[in-house]
């Protein structure tokens, strides 16, 4: 069976178009009678500040339609904090904003926001007690520490890397992360977020800190592909990334 995939990418992310389509190609190994495509819509974004992410915020309903345009089975937006800084339970506002601009459209995909994805999908996988690691400004930090709290989610400890202009956080050696989450509080947390951000790279480091640290390790991305999965009505799995898509090495038994 043949899916589309849809995302609502800022316009100097390079990231979701590299690993979301790379989880999807580790879930096409266990299941090669599923195929999948990939299509974006962009807005502009290039600083990670917040008049260009509400701005980006409020052409994301042009980008609904031009994906629904293409058949898309599966619409996702692809920046999490520029849902997470328009205030808590942001995620289900913008959720509902995409579905009412594709009012009268004749496709009707799955609608999703990857912030909410990562919110979702903590709590269904059962985490109540997580760290994490964002390239974010201090304040924007707090703002997302404070969303996840809003949802009911502990944030024990966060660590951010103030990188403003967005390439550069798509450039960011996602290898690194392994000697930044050593400096990460992860005491008895359920879970360690490598990458709050959907641009920020983590895909390689994920299954290497979990067998580390002994602990589930997801990203936004991860999470992102969790949630699309479901909706697809797919088994959410994906070996090499991590617990949240079912590998579990490196976890107690």
């Amino acid at each position: 069976m043949n899916f589309r995939i849809g995302q609502i990418v800022p316009s100097s992310n390079i990231t979701m178009e590299t690993e979301v389509p790379a989880l999807f190609a580790s879930y096409m190994q266990a299941h090669p009678e599923h195929q999948f495509s990939f299509h974006a819509s962009r807005v502009r974004m290039h600083r990670v500040v917040p008049e260009e992410l509400e701005r980006m915020n409020r052409d994301m309903g042009r980008c609904a339609v031009e994906l629904a345009d293409a058949r898309v089975d599966v619409l996702s937006t692809a920046c999490l904090v520029a849902i997470m800084c328009m205030g808590r339970g942001y995620h289900q506002t913008a959720a509902q904003a995409l579905t009412d601009a594709l009012n009268g459209h004749p496709a009707s995909p799955g609608v999703m926001t990857s912030a909410g994805a990562l919110v979702d999908e903590l709590k269904s996988f059962g985490a109540r007690r997580i760290s994490l690691m964002a390239p974010y400004s201090d304040a924007l930090t707090k703002r997302v520490v404070d969303y996840i709290e809003a949802e009911g989610i502990e944030v024990q400890d966060a660590i951010n890397f103030s990188i403003e202009d967005n390439l550069d956080v798509g450039a960011r050696d996602p290898m690194r992360l392994l000697d930044d989450v050593k400096k990460l509080n992860v005491k008895s947390v359920d879970t360690v977020v490598l990458s709050a951000c959907v641009q920020m790279p983590s895909l390689p480091a994920i299954q290497k800190a979990q067998e580390m640290l002994a602990i589930p390790v997801t990203s936004t991305a991860v999470c992102t592909v969790r949630q699309m999965l479901k909706l697809l009505n797919l088994d959410p799995v994906a070996p090499g990334a991590g617990a949240y898509l079912g590998d579990r090495r490196g976890l107690p038994a």
